[in-house]
């Protein structure tokens, strides 16, 4: 006999569970199901993990440094096991958590690899769920409504295969229980640049290999711009506009040498590992979604604004749908779907008010349109930027680089984006976010008071900077 749910969503990651307990609060009966462990990429191969490296490495960054703060640390070392144990029981006291969040929800958790089937005995539509366990039982599972979350996968360039020894992704990179003399990174993007900073800081020697004309190509070109300088005066190695040739992959004895065609011609590059970063593919293969009227267009699974399918009862989220393949994205795209469900109608999400963040030293965050953007889309631009250099919480903490700038509409004074290089830029990032869904002036910015000495003091000088008004320039 199959069990009934008014909800079944597919995939526990941070979307999947998050949708699965606004459902719980409005009264759903929910399932969950999981092929391996709640909290789904972003807890075990993504986000987490990779920021609790991040963080290590920023500490050993600043104990070598120790001297500019008058501290006298001695010699300086780390133990690359007990770094990735921290990192271990961060991941595992995390998903704790979430499964004390399912039992307190009362939402069942179905360990096993689930499969959309079509009309049925179960069900007169489609959107009954096979669950195939690893034993090889199988069971059937009914919802009212179905949402699919089954996230994503490193994408890798054709013909450069994985190996997981000389050539990886984040996900092998994650395992590493030593970390290498020499990385190349193929891709300059987010997660590539946050293993550059990383390593770097760990002592490796670093390679940034990019197809476009610069790195975090997404990001403000001002940003962009002076992470490239900062990250080069750090000694890593960045090379853009280069197409990286996976057919001259040579490897053994330690080594992997690869070439690419830049602006000088081709040039060659010789590492321990290579990294390949270049983005995440939807996991959209195997889930039964062909005896469904479900569309999957370029890899990703078509939604309309409510994240409903061509099965208007079957919803889906997150990367599986392409867009801002981000976590926090993720988590509100599922409240909006399940609240569609429950009948509340829930405004949709306005994916220019969305934060964006980089975990790297110094941390890149935005949100809105960058400068070009706004021009291509034909705003009359003007434009209000501030350096941490003159704050003094910057010359406090030790790390005075980078800048907050604000894109703002000059017939309106809307603000447009805004964008930020610098430390924990990453948590300043909300208050930007806020000032768009409130769409608040860069007046209104400029005479909210900030504290000091704070951080915070460089969004109120870059708004009061728009109309050449900022007090510290």
């Amino acid at each position: 006999m199959s069990q009934e749910f008014d909800l079944v969503v597919l995939g526990g990651g941070t979307g999947g569970y998050v949708a699965a307990i606004r459902a719980s609060q409005l009264g759903m009966k929910v399932a969950i199901v999981e092929k391996e462990k709640l909290g789904g990429t972003c807890l075990h191969r993504g986000c987490i993990p990779s920021k609790a490296l991040l963080r290590s490495a920023e500490v050993f960054s600043t104990l070598k440094e120790a001297g500019k703060y008058g501290i006298s640390a001695g010699a300086v070392g780390y133990d690359f096991g007990k770094i990735q144990d921290r990192k271990q029981g961060i991941i595992d006291q995390l998903h704790k958590g979430i499964q004390f969040l399912m039992k307190k929800g009362s939402i069942t958790v179905f360990e096993g690899f689930g499969r959309v089937m079509g009309p049925s005995i179960f069900s007169p539509q489609a959107g009954a769920v096979r669950i195939e366990k690893e034993n090889g039982d199988q069971e059937i599972i009914v919802p009212r409504f179905l949402l699919l979350a089954t996230g994503s996968r490193p994408r890798t360039l054709p013909g450069l295969a994985i190996d997981g020894s000389y050539v990886v992704t984040s996900d092998e990179a994650l395992q590493w229980e030593k970390l290498p003399e020499s990385v190349v990174i193929v891709g300059g993007g987010v997660i590539g640049v946050e293993w550059a900073s990383m390593l770097n800081d760990f002592g490796v020697d670093v390679t940034i290999v990019e197809y476009a004309d610069r790195i975090l190509p997404f990001e403000d070109e001002d940003v962009s711009k002076e992470l490239a300088r900062l990250l080069k005066k750090r000694k890593v190695n960045i090379v853009t506009g280069a197409k990286v040739l996976p057919e001259t992959l040579e490897k053994g004895e330690g080594k992997v040498v690869i070439s690419a065609e830049t602006k000088n011609g081709v040039d060659t590059f010789s590492a321990e590992k290579i990294l390949v970063s270049v983005g995440r593919q939807a996991n959209v293969e195997n889930l039964g979604l062909e005896a469904t009227e479900i569309k999957v267009e370029r890899g990703v699974i078509v939604v309309n604004e409510h994240f409903q399918t061509a099965e208007s009862h079957i919803y889906a989220i997150g990367d599986v749908i392409g867009g801002l393949q981000l976590a926090h994205v993720a988590s509100h795209e599922g409240i909006l779907a399940v609240e569609h469900m429950a009948g509340l109608n829930p405004h949709p999400l306005d994916y220019t008010k969305v934060p964006k963040c980089t975990y790297s030293r110094p941390e890149v965050a935005n949100v809105g349109l960058t400068e070009k953007e706004a021009r291509e889309q034909g705003f009359d631009v003007k434009v209000g930027k501030f350096s941490f250099k003159p704050l003094g919480k910057a010359l406090i903490h030790g790390e005075n680089d980078g800048f907050v700038k604000l894109v703002v509409d000059a017939k309106t004074n809307d603000l447009l984006g805004v964008h930020m290089i610098g430390t924990h830029v990453t948590d300043m990032i909300s208050e930007a976010g806020l000032a768009r869904v409130l769409d608040a002036t860069p007046w209104e910015i400029g005479q909210t008071i900030h504290p000091h000495p704070s951080l915070s003091e460089a969004i109120m000088e870059a708004a009061l900077a728009v109309d050449g008004k900022a007090i510290h320039n």
